[in-house]
């Protein structure tokens, strides 16, 4: 039986791809198992969890629900991305710094709910922090410090888009 395969052209963490895979392979599946981003998570399969969550054009979008056809044209950032992200750095160490990662299951989904959420309001209310991380489960740590962290993150970056 032959899979049809078609080449997606998209930029994964500011860096140009062209992956020849299955059109209907899931986002989770090319990003760990092909390309060894094992940052993003999949805990549900279900689009219940947000352990799985990326950005596509800027926005949380959950990798287990999507087919690798629609990263056709987008700019996608997974957590290995962050990093290159002054914003993203500044999450990174805020979470570290308010004891927001205990196991780190859902570390990469908080942060890049965060990401979204601070380019979206940059200084958002505490109230707002946890609406932008629904979706986003966490059996840790109760969220109040995953809010702290993201409230400190926008506080260290001044309200601005830093990139």
């Amino acid at each position: 039986m032959n899979e049809a395969r078609e080449t997606i052209r998209f930029i994964l963490n500011g860096r140009a791809m062209a992956i020849d895979a299955p059109a209907d392979r899931r986002v989770v599946d090319l990003l760990r198992e092909d390309l060894g981003l094992t940052g993003t998570k999949e805990g549900c399969g279900t689009g219940e969890c947000g352990a799985c969550t990326i950005l596509v054009d800027n926005e949380s979008r959950l990798s287990c629900l999507m087919l690798v056809a629609q990263l056709e044209g987008a700019r996608v950032t997974t957590v290995e991305g962050l990093e290159l992200l002054p914003v993203g750095r500044a999450i990174q160490r805020a979470f570290v710094e308010e004891g927001a990662v205990q196991c780190g299951f859902c570390t990469p989904g908080m942060e890049l709910a965060a990401l979204a959420l601070l380019r979206e309001e940059p200084q958002p209310t505490r109230e707002r922090i946890r609406e932008g991380l629904s979706g986003n489960l966490c059996r840790c740590t109760g969220y109040v410090k995953i809010v702290d962290a993201v409230e400190r993150a926008a506080t260290d970056i001044g309200g601005g888009e830093q990139e």
